[in-house]
Protein backbone atom coordinates (compact mmCIF):
# COMPACT_ATOMS: atom_id res chain seq x y z
CA UNK A 1 0.00 0.00 0.00
CA UNK A 2 1.57 3.09 -1.02
CA UNK A 3 0.40 6.29 0.96
CA UNK A 4 0.47 9.61 -1.73
CA UNK A 5 -0.26 12.21 1.12
CA UNK A 6 -1.49 12.32 5.17
CA UNK A 7 -2.52 14.95 7.24
CA UNK A 8 -4.58 14.52 10.27
CA UNK A 9 -7.86 15.05 8.19
CA UNK A 10 -7.39 12.85 5.08
CA UNK A 11 -5.18 10.42 3.44
CA UNK A 12 -4.59 9.49 0.01
CA UNK A 13 -3.76 6.62 -1.12
CA UNK A 14 -2.23 4.71 -4.54
CA UNK A 15 -4.64 1.83 -4.82
CA UNK A 16 -3.38 -1.22 -6.62
CA UNK A 17 -5.61 -2.80 -9.51
CA UNK A 18 -7.45 -5.93 -7.96
CA UNK A 19 -7.80 -4.17 -4.29
CA UNK A 20 -11.60 -3.29 -3.45
CA UNK A 21 -12.14 -0.19 -2.11
CA UNK A 22 -15.17 -1.15 -0.08
CA UNK A 23 -16.10 -4.77 0.59
CA UNK A 24 -18.26 -6.46 -1.42
CA UNK A 25 -19.64 -10.12 -1.65
CA UNK A 26 -16.07 -12.13 -2.18
CA UNK A 27 -15.35 -11.12 1.63
CA UNK A 28 -11.81 -10.02 0.37
CA UNK A 29 -10.20 -7.34 2.71
CA UNK A 30 -11.55 -4.17 1.04
CA UNK A 31 -8.41 -0.96 1.26
CA UNK A 32 -10.55 1.25 3.89
CA UNK A 33 -9.78 -2.04 6.19
CA UNK A 34 -6.10 -2.06 5.11
CA UNK A 35 -6.07 1.46 6.52
CA UNK A 36 -7.51 1.51 9.46
CA UNK A 37 -5.12 -1.41 10.57
CA UNK A 38 -2.45 0.73 9.04
CA UNK A 39 -3.10 3.84 10.90
CA UNK A 40 -4.07 2.10 14.39
CA UNK A 41 -0.50 0.39 14.23
CA UNK A 42 1.19 3.33 13.35
CA UNK A 43 -0.17 5.93 15.66
CA UNK A 44 -0.48 2.67 18.28
CA UNK A 45 -4.30 4.15 18.37
CA UNK A 46 -6.77 2.17 21.18
CA UNK A 47 -10.29 0.82 20.41
CA UNK A 48 -11.65 1.38 16.29
CA UNK A 49 -9.97 4.07 14.16
CA UNK A 50 -11.89 6.08 11.97
CA UNK A 51 -11.48 5.99 8.27
CA UNK A 52 -14.32 7.08 5.99
CA UNK A 53 -14.61 6.36 2.42
CA UNK A 54 -14.67 9.44 -0.03
CA UNK A 55 -14.98 7.73 -3.47
CA UNK A 56 -14.45 4.80 -4.91
CA UNK A 57 -12.57 3.07 -8.21
CA UNK A 58 -13.26 -0.34 -9.89
CA UNK A 59 -11.43 -3.22 -8.72
CA UNK A 60 -9.17 -3.65 -11.58
CA UNK A 61 -8.37 -0.05 -12.48
CA UNK A 62 -5.26 1.48 -10.02
CA UNK A 63 -4.71 5.07 -8.68
CA UNK A 64 -5.47 7.75 -5.95
CA UNK A 65 -8.35 7.50 -3.58
CA UNK A 66 -9.28 10.13 -1.06
CA UNK A 67 -9.96 8.84 2.72
CA UNK A 68 -11.46 10.69 5.23
CA UNK A 69 -9.56 10.40 9.05
CA UNK A 70 -12.42 12.47 10.93
CA UNK A 71 -15.73 12.40 10.60
CA UNK A 72 -15.53 16.39 9.56
CA UNK A 73 -13.34 15.79 6.41
CA UNK A 74 -16.03 13.08 5.60
CA UNK A 75 -18.45 15.00 5.39
CA UNK A 76 -17.47 18.32 4.13
CA UNK A 77 -15.43 15.83 1.11
CA UNK A 78 -18.84 13.78 0.47
CA UNK A 79 -20.37 17.74 -0.07
CA UNK A 80 -17.19 18.71 -2.12
CA UNK A 81 -17.67 15.54 -4.44
CA UNK A 82 -21.32 16.66 -4.54
CA UNK A 83 -21.03 19.93 -5.68
CA UNK A 84 -18.15 19.24 -8.25
CA UNK A 85 -15.07 20.53 -6.48
CA UNK A 86 -13.20 18.01 -7.03
CA UNK A 87 -10.62 17.72 -10.13
CA UNK A 88 -9.87 14.50 -10.88
CA UNK A 89 -8.19 13.49 -14.13
CA UNK A 90 -7.82 9.47 -15.47
CA UNK A 91 -5.19 8.46 -17.85
CA UNK A 92 -6.06 5.30 -20.42
CA UNK A 93 -3.93 3.44 -22.66
CA UNK A 94 -6.08 2.10 -25.72
CA UNK A 95 -5.16 0.15 -29.12
CA UNK A 96 -6.43 2.59 -31.25
CA UNK A 97 -6.20 5.74 -32.11
CA UNK A 98 -9.52 8.34 -30.69
CA UNK A 99 -11.51 9.59 -34.13
CA UNK A 100 -10.51 13.31 -32.79
CA UNK A 101 -7.85 14.85 -30.69
CA UNK A 102 -10.09 16.16 -28.00
CA UNK A 103 -13.37 15.92 -27.57
CA UNK A 104 -16.70 16.10 -25.29
CA UNK A 105 -18.60 12.80 -25.44
CA UNK A 106 -21.70 12.72 -23.93
CA UNK A 107 -25.19 10.00 -23.37
CA UNK A 108 -27.45 8.11 -21.21
CA UNK A 109 -25.97 5.30 -19.35
CA UNK A 110 -27.75 2.31 -17.72
CA UNK A 111 -26.67 -0.57 -16.05
CA UNK A 112 -27.51 -4.31 -15.72
CA UNK A 113 -26.79 -5.82 -12.25
CA UNK A 114 -27.19 -9.11 -13.84
CA UNK A 115 -24.20 -9.32 -16.01
CA UNK A 116 -22.61 -5.96 -14.17
CA UNK A 117 -22.13 -4.01 -17.29
CA UNK A 118 -22.94 -0.80 -18.10
CA UNK A 119 -24.77 0.39 -21.81
CA UNK A 120 -24.99 3.72 -23.23
CA UNK A 121 -27.52 5.46 -25.49
CA UNK A 122 -27.57 8.00 -27.68
CA UNK A 123 -31.09 9.16 -26.32
CA UNK A 124 -32.94 9.38 -23.07
CA UNK A 125 -34.08 5.93 -22.06
CA UNK A 126 -36.02 4.39 -18.93
CA UNK A 127 -33.51 4.01 -16.10
CA UNK A 128 -30.50 5.83 -17.85
CA UNK A 129 -28.62 8.38 -16.61
CA UNK A 130 -26.99 11.33 -18.63
CA UNK A 131 -23.31 11.17 -18.43
CA UNK A 132 -20.52 13.08 -20.35
CA UNK A 133 -16.89 13.15 -20.03
CA UNK A 134 -14.07 15.07 -22.18
CA UNK A 135 -10.52 13.44 -23.26
CA UNK A 136 -7.44 14.55 -24.65
CA UNK A 137 -5.16 12.33 -26.89
CA UNK A 138 -1.60 12.77 -25.28
CA UNK A 139 0.18 10.60 -27.57
CA UNK A 140 1.19 7.20 -28.90
CA UNK A 141 3.70 4.51 -27.90
CA UNK A 142 4.84 1.18 -30.67
CA UNK A 143 1.27 0.29 -30.03
CA UNK A 144 -0.50 1.59 -27.84
CA UNK A 145 -2.70 5.17 -27.32
CA UNK A 146 -2.51 7.43 -24.30
CA UNK A 147 -5.40 9.46 -23.47
CA UNK A 148 -6.24 11.83 -20.38
CA UNK A 149 -9.68 11.91 -19.13
CA UNK A 150 -11.80 14.47 -17.11
CA UNK A 151 -15.25 13.05 -15.59
CA UNK A 152 -18.25 15.39 -15.91
CA UNK A 153 -20.47 12.69 -14.05
CA UNK A 154 -20.02 9.73 -12.43
CA UNK A 155 -21.96 6.72 -13.65
CA UNK A 156 -20.82 3.14 -13.49
CA UNK A 157 -17.93 2.30 -15.89
CA UNK A 158 -18.64 5.44 -17.62
CA UNK A 159 -14.94 5.87 -18.81
CA UNK A 160 -14.51 2.51 -19.81
CA UNK A 161 -17.73 2.71 -21.80
CA UNK A 162 -17.68 5.99 -23.43
CA UNK A 163 -14.15 5.08 -24.47
CA UNK A 164 -15.76 1.62 -25.91
CA UNK A 165 -18.37 3.73 -27.66
CA UNK A 166 -15.70 5.34 -29.66
CA UNK A 167 -13.62 2.30 -30.81
CA UNK A 168 -11.39 2.64 -27.77
CA UNK A 169 -11.71 0.09 -25.34
CA UNK A 170 -9.36 0.55 -22.45
CA UNK A 171 -6.42 -1.91 -22.94
CA UNK A 172 -7.32 -5.20 -20.90
CA UNK A 173 -10.82 -4.45 -20.60
CA UNK A 174 -12.72 -7.64 -22.32
CA UNK A 175 -15.83 -6.62 -20.41
CA UNK A 176 -16.03 -3.09 -23.01
CA UNK A 177 -14.50 -4.41 -26.20
CA UNK A 178 -10.71 -5.39 -25.73
CA UNK A 179 -9.10 -8.20 -27.51
CA UNK A 180 -6.73 -9.42 -24.87
CA UNK A 181 -6.90 -9.41 -20.83
CA UNK A 182 -3.99 -7.98 -18.66
CA UNK A 183 -2.04 -10.79 -17.14
CA UNK A 184 -2.51 -9.39 -13.84
CA UNK A 185 -6.26 -9.08 -14.35
CA UNK A 186 -5.92 -5.37 -14.51
CA UNK A 187 -7.30 -2.77 -17.21
CA UNK A 188 -4.78 0.06 -18.40
CA UNK A 189 -7.02 2.59 -16.85
CA UNK A 190 -5.45 5.12 -14.24
CA UNK A 191 -6.94 7.74 -11.42
CA UNK A 192 -4.02 9.53 -12.00
CA UNK A 193 -4.42 12.70 -10.44
CA UNK A 194 -6.88 14.84 -8.13
CA UNK A 195 -6.71 18.33 -6.83
CA UNK A 196 -9.05 19.86 -4.36
CA UNK A 197 -9.29 22.76 -1.60
CA UNK A 198 -8.13 20.47 1.98
CA UNK A 199 -11.91 20.19 3.57
CA UNK A 200 -10.54 22.19 6.96
CA UNK A 201 -7.77 23.98 5.96
CA UNK A 202 -8.86 25.24 2.39
CA UNK A 203 -5.25 24.63 1.48
CA UNK A 204 -4.67 23.07 -2.22
CA UNK A 205 -3.94 19.70 -2.38
CA UNK A 206 -2.77 18.48 -5.59
CA UNK A 207 -1.62 14.61 -5.50
CA UNK A 208 -0.99 12.83 -8.31
CA UNK A 209 0.34 8.75 -8.46
CA UNK A 210 3.18 7.28 -10.18
CA UNK A 211 2.65 5.74 -13.40
CA UNK A 212 2.36 1.84 -12.63
CA UNK A 213 5.61 -0.25 -12.93
CA UNK A 214 4.33 -2.08 -16.77
CA UNK A 215 6.86 -1.10 -19.36
CA UNK A 216 3.88 -0.41 -21.32
CA UNK A 217 3.14 2.41 -18.92
CA UNK A 218 5.95 3.36 -18.41
CA UNK A 219 6.95 4.07 -22.59
CA UNK A 220 4.98 7.64 -21.38
CA UNK A 221 6.53 8.49 -18.42
CA UNK A 222 8.67 11.86 -20.12
CA UNK A 223 4.48 12.87 -21.60
CA UNK A 224 2.94 12.44 -18.57
CA UNK A 225 5.69 14.49 -16.43
CA UNK A 226 5.37 16.99 -18.86
CA UNK A 227 1.06 17.34 -18.90
CA UNK A 228 1.47 17.38 -15.49
CA UNK A 229 3.82 20.33 -15.23
CA UNK A 230 1.91 22.06 -17.58
CA UNK A 231 -1.63 21.29 -15.87
CA UNK A 232 0.28 22.88 -12.48
CA UNK A 233 1.04 25.95 -14.24
CA UNK A 234 -2.45 26.34 -15.53
CA UNK A 235 -4.04 25.51 -12.56
CA UNK A 236 -1.74 27.95 -10.54
CA UNK A 237 -2.78 30.85 -13.01
CA UNK A 238 -6.64 30.03 -12.81
CA UNK A 239 -6.29 29.93 -9.28
CA UNK A 240 -9.37 27.70 -9.26
CA UNK A 241 -10.09 23.72 -8.76
CA UNK A 242 -11.82 22.59 -12.26
CA UNK A 243 -15.18 21.33 -11.91
CA UNK A 244 -15.34 17.29 -11.99
CA UNK A 245 -17.21 14.48 -10.10
CA UNK A 246 -18.29 11.08 -9.68
CA UNK A 247 -16.55 7.79 -9.61
CA UNK A 248 -15.80 5.59 -12.59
Amino acid sequence: MEILYEDNHIIIVNKAPGEIVQGDKTGDEPLVETLKHWIKEKYSKPGNVFCGVVHRLDRPVGGVVVFAKTSKALARMNEMFRDGKVDKTYLALSRNHPPKDSERLTGYIYSVEKNNKSYISSTPRNGAKEAALSYRYLGASDRYHLLEVNLETGRKHQIRVQLSSIGCPVKGDLKYGDKRSNPDGSISLQAHRVRFEHPVSGKLIDVAAPLPADPLWQAFVGIVSENDAKASVSADADGSVAVQNGDI
